[in-house]
């Protein structure tokens, strides 16, 4: 028997059931089962087989060296014994009602363990467990929990259902494939259709379901606070601040001391301004500008100063560093710090005296720096300019520093310039916001733009986040340990295979690695205003590696820059404060932090900040399924942005919000997916759904409570 059709035989036989867990008899593993981790010859396996064929012998000696190859059996000169099992620790992600995958502690996800659902022995999502491998599966290594190490949570939100005698609480996180029983007596006075705060009191077992018990009734399924406090307790987002926190927080003094500002450059007769979207009301950023001489320039990116107020191993940095981000859902901020810190003390509100971190950079003409010089400062800003009001003194010309902002918005373009010629990726995808009533109800979808005024702040912002970090990096000849955010290049792999759909629209993309970033930006100037660019920009997006927090010094891929850091948004980032700490240690001339402990607050870091951009997801989810309901009855143009064997995914172009066709629902054929051409085929006419396929859909059905929006296709 071939190699090949060895492991298809053995696949097969084994999708069943895994080894132990069979109940047909006489098959090769369960003869091998026999002799209990004993060794034995090929004739003794052959005899409780009842082999005497040669034929049948032959093939079975050829299944045991295939055994024996893969991993599952020892071999000593002619004596076999099955081989001890490879237990391996990791996290739960349970990706399909099916099955999920086990991710090794400190291994990647493309290392992960395929793990069928009757194998996780009540493991959740999120959960740590103890599994055993035992084959593969399409080329992945297969196993099954032996012991659930530890949950990642115990407590959940979701929708109740009351029968007679029993109550079932369906949760709402699309990650747990299972509902929980409900006494009577563990409701707390939720009735059919709340939504719940539940905590689970016992994890199912064998034939026996999970049980629960409701923390708190947050209110009727479909109402708004009710959803969004549903989507919070989903992703683990806390409700409120401790008591500890906030007392914390109203005890910290809001007086700046001489002796503090002795300590800084002082810049509060130097002019000084923010620039921030029109509802904001943390500002952690402002700039400073001064003409030193003709053609050179002091630009200042100020920081707050958040961890002049914030001091390790206090309840609020305790909790800063727990929640890691602020959380932007639809209608509200989860914040990292209490009002009193982020909206108060810490932000740089105009005609106020605040304290700062700055990194401060003369430059010329041509946007070279001459000099720059990293340090706290104490600042005064003279206005406070939405984008809005910045975006029309720069195209006016007309108003409050219009020379100022004519000469900052001329440095910035060359910056961005000088970016995107040292290879950073252009991606500008479409985002949009929605305007909600009183009640929280979603009236309207506008479309977010960026304009001068937008790219003016990201460019200062990403010199002081860059500048920061290669002063670091120098300053230690790569030794001082560091808080840096790095964006590896893409999987050579998931780029060939976006250039090979991009080349249907008729689009060749360079995959060379040296190259990619140019070849990436010709794409995208070649697709804008074109019925494809949303779909070639989401896909290229998808491509892309992930920027994470880290200690090593690697490049950011989509930056093109050789090191970068998050410095400039410690209201919001706790990464930020970090390196402000770290920034500070290393200009007092300290020496090098320990490494390992700053990686693993990073990897923190780096699954909060996941946490909050999926929370982020799923508000918008709601809301666009939300506004759909209210929608007219009408046709809509849309564009296919998802093909899966089960549905297709449409963007409706006027709204932005995206729904599915179910394959069951186009009753003018069977439709199948063609994975590799990112399409579905009609089975006897052809007809083809593709990628990027402008369509027009109706609006069949909404499902508010899961978030859901089913479309049909209009002939």
């Amino acid at each position: 028997m071939s190699k090949k059709k060895f492991k298809k035989n053995f696949k097969k036989d084994r999708e069943r059931k895994p080894p132990k867990e069979r109940n047909s008899s006489g098959t090769l593993l369960e003869a091998i089962d026999s002799f209990e981790g004993e060794e034995f010859t090929a004739q003794q396996l052959a005899k409780r087989l009842d082999v005497k064929k040669k034929t049948m012998l032959h093939e079975m000696l050829n299944d045991l060296d295939m055994m024996t190859e893969v991993g599952l059996l020892e071999r000593n000169e002619n004596n076999y014994k099955k081989a001890a099992p490879t237990r391996v620790t990791g996290k739960v992600e349970h990706v399909h009602p099916r099955y999920a995958f086990v991710i090794p502690e400190g291994g990647k996800r493309e290392q992960s363990i395929y793990v069928r659902t009757s194998c996780l022995k009540s493991a959740i999502d999120g959960d740590t467990v103890q599994l055993e491998i035992f084959g593969t599966n399409a080329g992945k290594p297969e196993g099954k929990v032996t012991e659930v190490v530890k949950r990642g949570r115990n407590r959940f939100a979701g929708r109740v259902e009351v029968s007679r005698t029993f109550a079932f609480i369906i949760p709402d996180y699309k990650k747990i494939h299972e509902d929980f029983f409900v006494y009577p007596e563990n409701l707390n006075g939720a009735k059919t259709n709340d939504k719940v705060v539940f905590e689970v009191t016992q994890w199912s077992s064998g034939d026996k379901c999970a049980e629960a018990k409701v923390i708190e009734v947050l209110g009727t399924t479909g109402d708004n606070d009710a959803e969004i406090h549903s989507i919070m307790t989903e992703f683990d987002l806390p409700l409120r601040f401790p008591e500890a926190v906030l007392r914390e927080a109203e005890h910290i003094p809001s007086e700046i001391s001489k002796e503090e500002i002795q300590r800084r450059r002082d810049f509060r007769n130097t002019l000084t301004f923010t620039i921030d979207p029109e509802d904001a009301k943390d500002f952690d950023d402002a700039i400073s500008f001064k003409q030193i001489k003709q053609g050179v320039y002091e630009i200042g990116v100020h920081i707050a100063d958040v961890t002049h107020y914030v001091k390790p191993h206090t309840a609020l940095d305790d909790d800063g560093y727990d929640r890691a981000t602020s959380v932007y859902l639809v209608d509200r901020t989860v914040p990292m710090l209490p009002e009193r810190l982020s909206n108060e003390l810490c932000s740089l509100r105009p005609h106020e005296d605040k304290l700062t971190f700055a990194a401060v950079f003369e430059i010329d003409e041509k946007a070279d720096i001459l000099k720059q010089w990293f340090g706290r400062t104490i600042i005064h800003s003279k206005r406070r300019f939405s984008y809005e009001q910045a975006q029309e003194v720069i195209e006016t010309g007309v108003g409050d520093c219009a020379e100022e902002f004519k000469i900052l918005n001329r440095l910035a373009l060359k910056l961005r310039s000088d970016r995107f010629k040292k290879g950073a990726v252009n991606f500008e995808t479409a985002e949009v916001k929605f305007k909600l009533d009183e009640k929280g109800i979603p009236v309207a979808v506008i479309p977010k733009v960026r304009k001068d005024a937008h790219k003016l702040i990201e460019e200062y912002m990403l010199l002081a986040n860059k500048a920061v970090a290669e002063f670091v990096y120098e300053k230690g000849k790569g030794k001082n340990a560091f808080v840096y955010r790095t964006h590896d290049y893409p999987d050579p792999q998931k780029v060939a295979d976006f250039a090979q759909f991009a080349k249907q629209f008729g689009h060749k993309i360079n995959t060379d690695a040296k190259n990619l970033a140019s070849a990436l930006n010709q794409l995208m100037d070649a697709i804008e205003g074109k019925p494809e660019q949303n779909v070639l920009q989401s896909l290229a997006v998808r491509a892309m590696a992930k920027a994470i927090y880290t200690t090593d010094a690697v490049l950011h891929f989509g930056l093109a820059f050789a090191h970068y850091t998050h410095f400039t948004s410690p209201i919001r980032r706790y990464p930020d404060m970090m390196v402000h700490r770290l920034l500070q240690h290393y200009l007092d001339e300290g020496k090098p932090v320990s490494k390992t402990e700053y990686e693993e607050k990073c990897v923190h870091s780096s699954e909060r900040e996941k946490r909050a951009a999926d929370a982020e997801r799923a508000s918008i989810k709601f809301k666009q399924v939300e506004f759909m309901s209210y929608a007219a009855h009408k046709d809509y143009p849309g564009i296919i942005t998802g093909v899966t064997d089960f549905g297709i995914f449409v963007e409706i172009t006027e709204t932005k919000c995206e729904g599915m066709v179910r394959l069951s629902d186009m009753k003018d054929d069977f439709y199948e997916l063609d994975e590799g051409q990112y399409r579905v085929v009609g089975r006897r006419r052809r007809k083809v759904y593709r990628l990027g396929d402008e369509v027009v859909v109706r609006v069949k059905k909404t499902d508010v409570d899961r978030r859901l929006m089913d479309l049909t296709f209009e002939p």
